[in-house]
């Protein structure tokens, strides 16, 4: 059945007006002043008093879950459905992050096969903290060039004590591979560097751009808004002309120990002119775990992909336009990952869309054309929910 939204304020995520989008199938078929069928069976979605904006995309969830860092008891749950629908997430990228032992690449390909069975568009990374990475085939480069799904490398753990502690050798070898094998299949090959906060922040990355022919963008690293210092040079990266992502599940003790909540960051690198630089990830099922001074394991909290869309809306509610704001979660990662049908409201892209109401809650999640959420009702569950 044709669905059609009608008199929606629409943000591609460029401001287009009060429009009629018509969603054939899987696809955004027409989008204009007025769209009128006839003949056929339509599906009217009343979109009066709302905006549409592309569907969002999370680049970094531990969709099998993640921690660990206090036993065996602290692996956090795996992610269900219908937590990523209220986020209004309808792209989603996962990855392993500190444990690649009881975690596995296989069960990270296996839980993205299923989400996508359950309605949204996945991807995922191969690797995790440690180098050399664990792959699937032994090599990154024949992870990326062979497994579809299969975008990246990631997260690799720098400046962290939980880190493998890898040399600069081994992270340009690292980065060369995925860059190639990116070029060999027409995929961004980027290289997740989960940042810590350790002193040394991103001046292995800036070397490796100064003593190499690497280009900046092949690194994608993440939790930039850590510490003040690591955001400041963060800052800098970007006017480099190099990509950063801020994470929005935190914990307010974060904030009073120097954190930057991730809608003053986005809302810092828009004011500096690097809004195609920055996006936002949700480390949703990660482990947030708090050390003390001796590295000691005293708290323990588990991000959610609900964080994404309300650090957006936050940064709204604080002067930042929604036009701006919304491509971090949008065009920026569908660009900075290569996928070629996401990220807009555009004719012949895919239908991924969300409805939000005027005080910006999310009200509607159309995923691949289908209706997951409707009414803040969500409608769609996982299987075992």
């Amino acid at each position: 059945m044709l669905k059609l939204i009608k008199g929606i304020e629409v943000y591609s995520p460029k401001y287009l007006g009060i429009k009629d989008v018509l969603i054939v199938g899987d696809k955004i078929g027409k989008i204009d002043d007025e769209v009128d069928i006839l003949g056929v069976e339509v599906e009217i979605i009343d979109g009066k008093g709302k905006r549409l904006l592309p569907g969002f995309i999370d680049s970094h969830v531990h969709i099998t879950g993640g921690g660990g860092e206090g036993g065996f008891k602290t692996r956090t749950p795996e992610i269900v459905l219908s937590d990523v629908i209220k986020g209004g997430i309808t792209t989603i990228v996962g990855t392993l992050g500190t444990d690649g032992i009881t975690r596995s690449l296989e069960n990270l390909y296996a839980k993205a096969k299923s989400l996508e069975e359950e309605g949204i568009t996945t991807f995922i990374y191969t690797g995790s903290y440690r180098v050399p990475p664990v792959t699937f085939t032994g090599s990154i480069m024949k992870d990326l060039i062979l497994i579809d799904k299969v975008v990246g490398v990631g997260e690799i753990a720098l400046s962290d004590h939980r880190s493998s502690q890898p040399t600069i050798e081994e992270i340009k070898r690292l980065v060369a591979d995925a860059r190639v094998s990116g070029i060999l299949s027409g995929k961004a090959g980027v290289v997740n560097i989960h940042m810590g906060d350790g002193e040394e922040g991103l001046d292995m990355l800036m070397e490796i751009v100064d003593t190499t022919e690497i280009p900046i963008t092949q690194f994608y690293p993440t939790h930039v808004n850590r510490n003040p210092y690591l955001f400041r040079q963060g800052i800098e990266f970007a006017k480099m002309g190099g990509f950063i992502d801020f994470t929005t599940s935190s914990d307010p003790v974060f904030y009073e120990e120097g954190e930057v909540k991730a809608s003053k960051a986005l809302k810092k690198c828009i004011e500096d002119d690097l809004e195609d630089n920055v996006t936002l990830t949700s480390d949703g099922q990660g482990s947030l775990p708090k050390f003390n001074e001796k590295r000691e394991l005293v708290g323990l909290q588990v991000g959610r992909v609900t964080t994404l869309f309300k650090e957006v809306r936050d940064a709204v509610f604080d002067g930042v336009p929604l036009e701006k704001a919304i491509k971090a979660i949008t065009v920026n990662p569908a660009k900075i990952l290569k996928l070629s049908s996401k990220g807009y409201i555009k004719e012949g892209y895919d239908a991924d869309m969300v409805l939000i109401d005027e005080e910006y809650n999310i009200d509607t999640v159309i995923a691949k054309g289908r209706i997951m959420m409707k009414d803040k009702k969500i409608l769609t569950y996982g299987t075992f929910e």
